[in-house]
């Protein structure tokens, strides 16, 4: 069991929640203030999407990552920022019968460089790298990765001094995160995220994420999650996994059952129930230290 413990807040995503509930924040000014107030909560990072901030259709424009970050910084409130570099990964296929041409409207492949843009300007601690491909619930759509994409990527960030957070969805994920540090491209210990539950990657059951758990690299420090109403129960099974937590509205919108929630609410809840079970919650430069993380 893990007993010091980081939370890690999941501010807004790039899911289809905006129009479920009126507390995802969707403009910069707006998911700013989310990560500071959840900052203030217990939370020692803050995971970064943004949105068109009229539409709150996610969006990968880095002007509106430099704003969120700019005001991030200029507040009193110290956290470790983990931007996504998993936009630029949308590819839609045509219907069953006609999987070509693609559905442009919705495709949104970019290269690396242009996937990493933000990351290179605004230098975070963090980044993700979502290490691999995979089916989602949504019809046509396929999160992609390729190992060439992923390869080029590793080697970006590693060139930023930025710490990747390795994103794993399913078994294969890992095996791949596996190959990319035998390559010299990803450092140790490596950071990884267990995403579990999301269809159609692992499952969220506990031999599911033991077995994840089990097969990491020696030395690896680990956070695992679940979506919706698995979002809280991971919050106890992460750390007896070994491991750390997230939680945040890209990856549930309750706080109990149809009751919607703010980022702060839910990582209030996270460190109620982290200290009844006894564990300590880490702040920022806890992390910054176990992490060997650079803040630029």
């Amino acid at each position: 069991m893990n007993h010091e413990v980081f939370i890690t807040c999941a501010l807004t995503g790039a899911g289809a929640t905006t129009h479920k509930s009126d507390l995802v924040p969707i403009t910069p000014e707006q998911i700013a203030e989310s990560a500071i107030a959840s900052a203030k909560a217990g939370a020692a990072i803050v995971h970064i999407h943004v949105r068109d901030p009229e539409t709150g259709v996610p969006a990968r424009d880095p002007a509106l990552y430099k704003d969120v970050v700019d005001r991030i910084r200029a507040s009193d409130v110290d956290v470790v920022l983990n931007l996504t570099a998993g936009m630029g990964g949308d590819l839609v296929l045509g219907p069953p019968e006609q999987p070509l041409p693609l559905n442009m409207e919705q495709t949104d492949m970019a290269g690396a460089k242009e996937r990493l843009a933000h990351v290179a300007e605004l230098r975070p601690e963090i980044c993700t790298l979502d290490c691999g491909t995979m089916n989602f619930a949504e019809g046509n759509y396929v999160m992609t990765n390729t190992p060439s994409m992923l390869r080029a990527m590793a080697k970006g960030i590693k060139e930023l001094g930025v710490r990747p957070e390795i994103e794993v969805f399913d078994t294969g994920h890992l095996v791949f995160a596996k190959q990319l540090i035998k390559e010299g491209l990803l450092d140790e210990p490596a950071m990884f995220q267990l995403c579990m539950g999301i269809p159609y990657g692992a499952p969220d059951d506990p031999h599911t994420l033991l077995a994840f758990a089990n097969n990491l690299p020696p030395g690896s420090v680990f956070s695992a999650f679940s979506i919706g109403r698995m979002q809280l129960p991971y919050v106890a099974m992460a750390p007896l996994a070994g491991g750390n937590v997230r939680v945040g509205l890209e990856d549930n919108i309750y706080l109990s059952r149809g009751v919607l929630t703010t980022n702060e609410q839910l990582v209030e809840r996270a460190v109620t129930i982290l200290e009844a079970m006894n564990c300590k919650v880490l702040r920022p430069q806890d992390v910054r230290e176990r992490l060997q993380l650079t803040k630029h």
